[in-house]
């Protein structure tokens, strides 16, 4: 095995962490489904998850990560405990199970940009979605977006994943406040900030029946697994990601600090990017509730449409999703790779290429028919995500406790007080919230029949 890889500097580390967060979670994900559960009561709930829930969350991974210096599964053998190795194993499987769907919604990016510059999609923006995203056409783009990725990860840490993703996350910010000034300059931008930024209170209603297991109900049953599911997502937590990155660290850096940082950073782009999504729809009359996973393809390309200079602008809305893409989706694969590599004698081309290839037939009935993309999708949010999380809380909160303490307190300005809090949280607020999300989740998956494929 060759001597393991480091970031070159802290800034490296930080802004490949907020990459893999920044990424279609939160200029994909996050206005389609505020949209489709109600605007800001969403924005609310998401924001409280993304701090209570994932903050915690994210130092939990960090600590693993760091005190091992070994990827999401091996990891837990050299901490001494071997028997856990399945918390590493199933955040591995998980973002291997997202990267695949992942990808091919890259592609549809990638069509999209052409899209807008030739104005493929103006006439007629469902019809045009309907034709890219699935079939032949998104299969060859998927594979050209997964081959962008392995290219990526199989150039390595430092000259690969750090440089990429510090050119990549500024530029997202940068170009994203460009586009949320011009936004909202746009005539009905008023009424796109309201349903962004004025909750609906009647939304914040759960009902609970013992019949006589638990039975949820009310607007925030709904709201909720999604909510918490979107704050796991697009701060790549779950998925071995964030463990993968910290094991990478070669230093005594606040891991509190980081983490504040990285949280803050992504909740700051997901906000922006809805603060240009709704303007734009409002603008041009477009209802933002469209459900599914295309809503935000259809409804921003209907908007773009109708603009002047909508070929430009639409290009460029486009280029900011594909590096967001792009930034998230090369840590997903650095997860798998950084196993094979840490384990067995193959180079990091070999085991980018090795790996990206089942990713890549993986995702082939998503890319076939977007049905089962969504499918991929629900279970990825409301079983999988939650699940892994709350293995690892219980690890760190219950099993890991006295090696975390002295880990989160390793290189960082925090006193006893604040970090046996923070421990306390993993141990037991926190995993209540994710009990209830995954309870909620378990639920809609059977009661609503979204745990059946759709064959």
């Amino acid at each position: 095995m060759s001597e393991r890889e480091t970031w070159a500097t802290r800034a490296g580390f930080i802004l490949a962490a907020v990459g893999s967060a920044v990424g279609l979670g939160n200029i994909w994900q996050f206005p389609f489904k505020t949209a489709e559960f109600g605007g800001a009561s969403f924005l609310i709930v998401y924001l409280i998850a993304a701090v209570a829930i994932g903050l915690p969350a994210i130092l939990a991974e960090f600590v693993i990560g760091r005190r091992s210096n070994l990827n999401a599964i091996s990891a837990f053998k050299k901490l001494g405990y071997p028997g856990w190795r399945f918390v590493g194993v199933l955040g591995l499987f998980t973002g291997f199970w997202i990267l695949s769907y992942y990808s091919v919604v890259g592609g549809w990016v990638l069509r999209y940009i052409y899209g807008s510059l030739t104005g493929a999609y103006f006439a007629d923006s469902a019809a045009y979605f309907g034709e890219v995203s699935m079939g032949l056409g998104a299969l060859a783009l998927h594979a050209v977006f997964m081959t962008l990725v392995v290219g990526i990860v199989a150039a390595g840490i430092e000259d690969g994943i750090e440089k990429a993703t510090k050119l990549m996350v500024p530029s997202i910010v940068v170009i994203l406040i460009g586009l949320a000034a011009w936004a909202f300059t746009l005539p009905n931008a008023g009424a796109g900030y309201a349903y962004f930024l004025s909750p609906d209170w009647s939304q914040f209603q759960l009902t609970v029946e013992f019949t006589p297991l638990p039975s949820f109900g009310g607007p925030l049953a709904e709201i909720i697994p999604f909510a918490v599911g979107q704050a796991f997502f697009s701060l790549s937590l779950g998925m071995g990601a964030m463990i993968t990155y910290a094991s990478y660290i070669d230093g005594d850096e606040s891991l509190l600090g980081d983490g504040v940082t990285i949280v803050t950073l992504n909740t700051f782009v997901g906000v922006l990017a809805g603060l240009v999504v709704f303007p734009l729809l409002f603008a041009q009359n477009v209802d933002p509730a469209t459900s599914g996973a295309g809503a935000v393809f259809v409804s921003i390309a209907s908007a773009f449409g109708d603009l002047p200079a909508g070929q430009i602008l639409g290009a460029v809305f486009f280029i900011v999703v594909l590096i967001a893409a792009l930034s998230s989706a090369i840590s997903l694969l650095e997860v798998v790779v950084s196993y094979v590599i840490d384990n067995y004698a193959l180079s990091r081309p070999q085991a980018a290429v090795a790996l990206g290839t089942p990713i890549f037939l993986l995702g082939i009935p998503s890319a076939m028919n977007t049905a089962w993309l969504t499918w991929f999708d629900n279970l990825a949010y409301q079983l999988l995500l939650p699940l892994s999380v709350l293995s690892i809380l219980l690890f760190v909160g219950w099993v890991f406790a006295r090696s975390a303490l002295d880990e989160i307190r390793r290189g960082a300005a925090i006193g006893k007080g604040a970090s046996s809090a923070w421990l306390w949280a993993v141990r037991l607020v926190v995993p209540i919230g994710v009990v209830l999300t995954l309870l909620l989740g378990i639920q809609t998956l059977f009661v609503g029949g979204a745990i059946v494929p759709p064959l």
